[in-house]
C-alpha cells in the first residue's frame, strides 16, 4: 500500500452527458470538492469534434466565482492549436480572477491535418510551434515589455498586463507519453501529468524515464511534480461500470476501447488498491477522473484528502 500523503486533484464535469448543456452540476462538484480537501480541479481542451465539451478557461473562470482555495488546472492545452499572445492574455486574467490559482497545463496533441486547417496552422513542426509558444507566454506574463525572435512568433517591445498574480508566471505542467515530449517536460515544466489515455503500467515506464532524465539534466526532483490523470469507476455491478465508461471513450476519444486499455472500475476496495499502486510506482500527485456519478464518487474519493 502506499504510504505518505500526496495532494489529489478532481475532474470538472466538464463534457456535458445532454444537450442543453445543464452547468448546475459543474458548481456544485467545484463547492463540494474544496469542501472535502481535495487541493486542484481540472480540465481538458477539445475544441473540436462531437463531444459537448465546454472551452476550460471560460469554465475556471466561472469555477474561480465559486470557491476561494482550491487550484485550478487545464491538462492540457493543445499549444499549437492556440494563439499565444491571446491564451496568455487568457490564462493571466484568469490567475488574476483566481487569486493566483492556475496550473496550466500544455502539450502538442496529436497530428490532425483537418483540424490544423481548420485553426489555420500547418501540419508538422508542432513541437518548435509549442516551444516558442510557451516561451512567448512566459515573456508576455513577466516582462515588463517583452521582446522574442522566433521562426513563428516575433514579438518587439509588447506590453501586456495585467500580468498573472504568480510571478514569474503560473506553474507549467505538460502532459505527454514518448521520450522526447518527457525529456521536454523536465526541460521546460515545474510538473508533468500522465496522460489518462495511459494505462498504469505505462506510468510505471514514464516515471523511469523521467527519473533518469531528471538526473542527466541535474534537477532537484523536488522542483519537479510527477502526476496521474486516472479514469475510474466505482460500482460493484463491473459490467456497467465497464458500459459506461466505453460509452463515455467512444464519445470524447472516439474509441470505445480504450476504456478497457486505461480505465479503472469496480467495488470500491478495488479502485482503492490501483490508487495505490500509482502512489506507490511515483505519482507525487493525482488526478481522479471519473466520468458519471460525480457526487458519489466524490464521497467515495474523499477520504483519500484526509
Amino acid at each position: 500500500m502506499a504510504s505518505g500523503k500526496i495532494p489529489f486533484g478532481f475532474a470538472l464535469p466538464q463534457v456535458s452527458p445532454t444537450e442543453p448543456v445543464d452547468i448546475a452540476p459543474i458548481g456544485h462538484v467545484a463547492r463540494r470538492a474544496e469542501e472535502l480537501g481535495f487541493q486542484s480541479l481540472w480540465t481538458l481542451d477539445q475544441v473540436l469534434g462531437g463531444s459537448r465539451n465546454l472551452e476550460p478557461v471560460s469554465l475556471l473562470s466561472y469555477v474561480a466565482a465559486l470557491t476561494t482555495r482550491v487550484r485550478l488546472g487545464t491538462a492540457v492545452f493543445v499549444l499549437p492549436q492556440h494563439n499565444p499572445v491571446q491564451l496568455a492574455k487568457d490564462l493571466a486574467t484568469l490567475d488574476v480572477l483566481s487569486g493566483g490559482r492556475l496550473d496550466a497545463g500544455f502539450g502538442i496533441g496529436n497530428e490532425n491535418p483537418p483540424h490544423d486547417a481548420a485553426f489555420g496552422i500547418p501540419s508538422g513542426r508542432r513541437v518548435k510551434r509549442m516551444t516558442e509558444s510557451l516561451a512567448v507566454m512566459r515573456a508576455l506574463w513577466s516582462e515588463r515589455k517583452a521582446s522574442y525572435d522566433g521562426e513563428f512568433f516575433q514579438l518587439k517591445d509588447i506590453r501586456m498586463e495585467p500580468k498573472p498574480v504568480q510571478q514569474p508566471g503560473p506553474p507549467v505542467w505538460f502532459g505527454g507519453r514518448v521520450e522526447p515530449a518527457l525529456r521536454r517536460a523536465v526541460r521546460l515544466g515545474d510538473a508533468w501529468m500522465g496522460p489518462g489515455s495511459s494505462s498504469i503500467d505505462e506510468f510505471r515506464e514514464h516515471v523511469g524515464i523521467l527519473r533518469r532524465a531528471l538526473d542527466e539534466q541535474d534537477r532537484d526532483p523536488a522542483t519537479f511534480t510527477l502526476s496521474k490523470r486516472l479514469y475510474l469507476a466505482i460500482d460493484d455491478d463491473r459490467d456497467r461500470a465497464e458500459g459506461r465508461l466505453r460509452e463515455w471513450f467512444a464519445h470524447v476519444y472516439g474509441s470505445a476501447d480504450l476504456a478497457n486499455a486505461v480505465a479503472v472500475w469496480g467495488p470500491q476496495s478495488y479502485i482503492n488498491e490501483r490508487i495505490a499502486e500509482v502512489i506507490d510506482i511515483g505519482a507525487e500527485h493525482m488526478l481522479l477522473h471519473p466520468v458519471f456519478d460525480f457526487d458519489e464518487h466524490l464521497d467515495a474519493l474523499a477520504h483519500w484528502t484526509n
